[in-house]
């Protein structure tokens, strides 16, 4: 086992891989959190296969070992691939991934690492190809998938590694 969990998970387990967490010992803000997490999912601003780059860049950045192992069905069947998870590394400029794929990316890097540092290039990048509704999606499913990860690694527990695992989007 990885790091030794901090905080316990609830004894009663519902299969809501949110709720199960030790997040689950405060229902009335996980309820909120798992709603907010399904609205971004299911509102169809923003294809579920590249907002599961985004989830998975996130992941990556926060090291935390479920996000990483997860893939969400929706996204899958959206035509997520794992050449395309493999792309989202560190130099995904030059991968094979759609313009939009890296725009989302670069915005996921900005997000994540300086969200200062948004260059009037990267700026003018995102409008040319995303809406102001997709571009504020892309934010609050960053801001989601962050507090989420954040949230597992700080509260410990996770064993060092896990298989690749599909799940569905919770309810």
């Amino acid at each position: 086992m990885g790091i030794v969990a901090r905080v316990n998970p609830p004894k009663m387990q519902t299969g809501n891989v949110i709720r199960d967490s030790a997040m689950g010992l405060v229902p009335e803000t996980v309820d909120l959190f798992a709603t907010l997490n399904k609205t971004v999912w299911r509102n169809g601003l923003v294809r579920p296969a590249l907002l599961e780059i985004l989830r998975l860049r996130n992941a990556r950045t926060v090291n935390c070992v479920f996000c990483k192992s997860v893939r969400y069905d929706i996204a899958k069947a959206d035509g997520l691939s794992e050449e395309k998870v493999d792309n989202i590394a560190d130099g995904f400029e030059g991968s094979s991934l759609s313009d939009r794929e890296k725009a989302a990316l670069a915005f996921a890097d900005c997000y994540l690492f300086d969200p200062k540092g948004m260059t009037p290039a990267l700026t003018a990048r995102l409008k040319s190809i995303f809406s102001e509704a997709e571009i504020a999606t892309l934010a609050i499913a960053l801001a989601t998938f962050n507090a989420a990860s954040r949230c597992a690694v700080s509260l410990g527990g996770m064993p060092d590694s896990l298989p690749i695992m599909e799940i569905s989007v919770p309810d």
